[in-house]
């Protein structure tokens, strides 16, 4: 997985696998993405190609750490194997997710 912070720290545009060996990089994009004062933060995964169990997992974790910090977590343009994934599992209604 690759990333990058889109204007003000409150938006992380991922890109290509988010898989278990991403988990570390994945913290330290979480660190800084709430680590501002915004209400809402955005992950925008219009270019993720693909996400595994462990990937989902992190997303899990991220939303838990936006709801202690009383933020809202949105992920924005899941697609392909994303949003596939997101439908089989649900996370479609566990998550704020824009089209």
């Amino acid at each position: 997985m690759q990333f990058e912070f889109v204007g003000n720290d409150a938006c992380v545009r991922m890109t290509g696998d988010l898989t278990f060996t991403d988990h570390v990089a994945f913290k330290t994009m979480t660190d800084r993405l709430f680590g501002g004062t915004d209400q809402f933060v955005t992950m925008d995964l219009a270019k993720l190609e693909f996400i595994d169990s462990a990937g989902l997992g992190m997303l899990l974790l991220a939303r838990d750490v936006a709801d202690k910090a009383g933020r809202k977590l949105v992920l924005r343009s899941p697609g392909g194997q994303v949003k596939r994934m997101f439908g089989l599992t649900k996370f479609d209604t566990l998550f704020a997710v824009e089209e």
